[in-house]
């Protein structure tokens, strides 16, 4: 039996999606010799210097941290060589340069949020929802020069319920990422990875980067096509349209918990019901019932507590 590998580990993410992982690495006690994450970045209305989670989570555990503008830049890739690392783990970063990622001696794996080669990009768990998938997972690869394409290692599925929202969706795949993250690392540090070649298709489902334009609602899909999207975007970076309240001027509106319900009706699609508190769509083959809405300007609210104040005009419409 061969003798198990002595791993130096630079890990490499920002978000909270990242966090989990590299909280698993260390509560198996492997050897983490650095964190690379991103230069903090202002936010909120303050326009405060904010850390990304990973370098907060880094900083309580005392991790040695990098945050470099340019992955190109010589300055980082000296300070990355002399962390001597063996092995680079990429969870929720950016594209790495060749110089990067073929550093270590054994290598550098991502993890992905989808069963590849589906889903490859920057928003994998968003479109596996909006797509109307029943079915998705985490993957880990060892990286190569293009987007989410290099030999998968290992990966993991998942049921996706009829009603999950993106957010509960992120909650399950990080978890289930992070235990793969841990499976990954013991198989190399046992010397004992086998990889698959991702097979070449060109029918492959893609998950684009978001935008405002792809997140808007278009009233006059069918009710599963809606449906799908408002939970894919709830609750970040959330679905929006235009309301039309007979004034001069169209607000644009926040649409995040939904209900759907399948019926016959002669309404215009996009056509808004209310009663004393709900709210609710029309659109083809049903209505989309909205619990949760945010108006411009205005914090999210459910239906319910927007009714109390807030007068839709009877020619009222999403569009």
């Amino acid at each position: 039996m061969m003798k198990k590998r002595s791993l130096r580990i630079v890990f490499m993410g920002t978000p909270d999606f990242a966090v989990a992982s590299l909280k698993a690495l260390i509560d198996n006690h492997y050897n983490v010799v650095g964190v690379i994450t991103a230069p903090d970045r202002k936010a909120g209305r303050g326009q405060k210097l904010r850390a990304s989670a990973v370098k907060e989570f880094a900083l309580k555990h005392q991790l040695n941290i990098l945050q470099p503008k340019n992955l190109k830049a010589e300055s980082f890739l000296e300070e990355l060589k002399a962390l001597n690392a063996n092995l680079q783990i990429i969870v929720a970063f950016r594209m790495l340069p060749k110089a990067v990622w073929q550093m270590p001696e054994y290598s550098t794996f991502n993890l992905h949020a989808s069963l590849l080669p589906h889903y490859r990009g920057a928003a994998p768990i968003h479109w596996a929802i909006i797509n109307g998938e029943t079915k998705t997972g985490v993957t880990t690869f060892f990286i190569d020069e293009k987007i989410d394409t290099g030999a998968i290692i290992l990966s993991e599925e998942t049921d996706i319920e009829n009603d999950t929202t993106v957010g509960e969706l992120h909650d399950q795949l990080m978890e289930l990422g992070s235990d793969l993250v841990i499976k990954t690392v013991q198989l190399i540090e046992a010397g004992e990875v086998s990889t698959t070649i991702q097979p070449q298709s060109e029918n492959l489902k893609t998950a684009y980067k978001l935008n405002r334009d792809n997140c808007k609602i278009d009233w006059t899909e069918a009710l599963d096509t809606i449906y799908n999207k408002i939970r894919g975007l709830n609750p970040f970076p959330a679905a929006w349209c235009y309301l039309d309240n007979g004034e001069e001027e169209l607000l644009t509106i926040k649409v995040y918990g939904i209900e759907k319900q399948i019926s016959e009706h002669k309404y215009e699609t996009g056509y808004i019901i209310t009663t004393k508190d709900t709210l609710s769509v029309a659109c083809k083959g049903g209505y989309i019932r909205i619990n949760e809405i945010q108006l411009p300007g205005k914090r999210k609210m459910d239906a319910k507590s927007l009714l109390n104040g807030f007068q839709f005009s009877k020619s009222a419409k999403l569009l």
